[in-house]
């Protein structure tokens, strides 16, 4: 039976974009909606240990991405690029759509936060199949010349997935049924909901297209791999060509990736609300807006790619987050939270303390109520937003937190059960609390003093440097990889750099500033793989625009 007529290349492109942006809408429905999903999920934790378990909770999806990149990038390579991305559509769609049916912590105890993880892991291996499949269907259809311009949609499609995500979170809580219907009645479902609408679509625009042209040539002559597994990642009998170039592709490209852009599009959101306490409405528009601007500059500089090569402008990315990462933090202070900036110069922090009583307050399994002097001083100021410095005060000793010139005594928290407990330490971090209030420290930004143009054009400075990285992507490992491996030994780099690397970059670095005391000591993470990719970039990777991809 003769295959119907293929597609033109404006249909591939945008039905391969369409799919993976409804991907990346579900998998970043949770960025907007963190501070609720703690409280639905994770209400019997403290605050801090809570809000870290969510943003767990948020990168265990990501940890999931590099098993499904094995799994299904297999099945791309034994079976086919089309079938492989309608499988994971439809279990991206599935698991989505389930969260929304989730009862609450209080209704049905420890198996609600299970539950929940369990389908941010089905989200996870969705998506680890999903963007190696669309990357090689686009290249895999154009010209040598095209590939980066083409291929810079997906990019372009993480933007549209992330803006939908925002956007439809933002109209529903703010415009259609309140902040307080969707926040304390269960209203924060109907984005969850939505993406049944979006999966009916995505998989009709995805049903027209035929498979692969290189695959079914491939196919047809018998050169598909009979060990993917082997063929990308142990082929030593020829030299362990792909594994060498999985390995470059991983410290290259891909942990610099997971670095930069979830910096960019998420910490900077976590920065603002968390440490700085801009208004979330405000946070999520200026994110909203330069997730838009960013749709453009992908465009542009996987066009550019074309033209010079992928290696100049990613490694002018890599140069232009290096040089951004501090200076941008400490600017949507300034513009975001003046108040907090002038108290901080007038009544700097200081937490006096047995360096024995001080400890890393990051524990995955949310078990560990953190109750040493130390730790309720120092946890009370991070969530507050407050950098503060540290002073060595004698073993045994409890600590003290100095606020200016006033000097708060700390205590263990004590009682007879958890309850109890909890409520000790919320009183013991009162005391910090009501000091840091009568210096002048904020509880929150002044929306009037919040300069939303400032915080917009200072991440935009960011995007830039994401955009070029991000753009020639694509085309750039597509070109790395044999056509008969290409969806197994792409996929797994890919996932482990925006998966592991990414994905746990909120957690860590928040679990940083609260044991460091400086509010921008996270960004320290960020720097260090970005430094690491720079450097493999520009000695180790070569440049490969126009090689042949059949």
């Amino acid at each position: 039976m003769a295959n119907k007529q293929a597609p033109g290349i404006k249909t591939v492109v945008a039905a391969s974009t369409a799919g993976t942006a409804f991907e990346w809408y579900d998998f970043f429905l949770y960025v907007p909606l963190a501070p609720i999903l703690t409280k639905v999920f994770f209400s019997n934790l403290d605050p801090t240990t809570g809000y870290l378990m969510a943003l767990l909770s948020f990168s265990v999806g990501f940890a999931f991405r590099p098993v499904g990149a094995l799994l299904f990038g297999r099945v791309g390579d034994r079976i086919g690029r089309k079938a492989t991305f309608l499988i994971t559509m439809s279990m991206m769609g599935v698991a989505t759509f389930a969260i929304g049916f989730i009862p609450n912590y209080s209704q049905i105890g420890i198996a609600a936060p299970i539950i929940f993880i369990g389908l941010r892991i089905l989200q996870g291996l969705a998506l680890g199949g999903e963007w190696g499949g669309a990357a090689i269907y686009i290249v895999e259809h154009v010209d040598a010349n095209k590939r980066g311009a083409m291929s810079a949609w997906l990019g372009c499609s993480a933007a549209f997935g992330l803006a939908a995500a925002l956007l439809v979170v933002l109209v529903t809580r703010d415009f259609i049924v309140g902040k307080e219907a969707f926040n304390d009645h269960g209203l924060w479902r109907i984005p969850f909901f939505f993406s049944a609408v979006l999966l009916a679509i995505s998989l009709w625009i995805r049903l027209k297209l035929n498979e692969s042209p290189v695959f079914s040539k491939m196919k047809e002559e018998g050169r598909r791999s009979e060990r993917p597994y082997v063929d990308s990642f142990f082929d030593f009998k020829t030299g362990w060509k792909n594994g060498r170039k999985a390995i470059l592709a991983l410290f290259g490209i891909m942990v610099a990736q997971g670095a930069v852009w979830y910096c960019t599009f998420f910490y900077a959101q976590t920065f603002m609300e968390k440490f700085i306490k801009v208004d979330p409405k405000i946070s999520s528009m200026v994110i909203l807006g330069a997730t838009a601007a960013s749709v453009p500059l992908y465009l542009f500089f996987g066009r550019l790619s074309d033209r010079i090569g992928r290696k100049p402008v990613m490694l002018f990315g890599l140069v232009v987050m290096l040089a951004a990462y501090f200076p941008a933090f400490h600017m949507f202070e300034k513009f975001g939270n003046p108040a907090l900036s002038t108290a901080a110069a007038a009544s700097p922090v200081v937490v006096r303390a047995d360096p024995a009583d001080c400890h890393f307050q990051f524990d995955p399994v949310g078990k560990t109520i953190f109750l040493n002097s130390c730790d309720i001083a120092t946890s009370t100021l991070s969530n507050a937003g407050v950098s503060y410095d540290r002073e060595a005060a004698p073993a045994g000793s409890l600590a003290e937190v100095r606020v200016g010139q006033t000097v708060v005594a700390m205590d263990k928290a004590e009682g007879a059960d958890l309850k109890a407990l909890t409520a000790s330490r919320n009183t013991i971090a009162g005391r910090v609390t009501t000091a840091l209030k009568a210096a002048g420290y904020p509880e929150k930004a002044d929306p009037a003093k919040t300069s939303s143009v400032g915080l917009f054009l200072v991440l935009l400075a960011m995007v830039v440097g994401a955009t070029a990285l991000y753009g020639p992507q694509a085309a750039a490992l597509v070109e790395m990889f044999p056509a008969n491996v290409r969806y197994t030994a792409l996929s797994l780099p890919y996932h482990i750099g925006t998966g592991w690397i990414g994905g746990f970059l909120p957690a860590l670095s928040f679990a940083i500033v609260t044991w460091r005391g400086n509010i921008y000591s996270g960004l320290w993470y960020s720097v260090f793989f970005t430094a690491v990719s720079l450097v493999v970039m520009l000695f180790f990777v070569k440049e490969m625009r126009g090689a042949p991809v059949d």
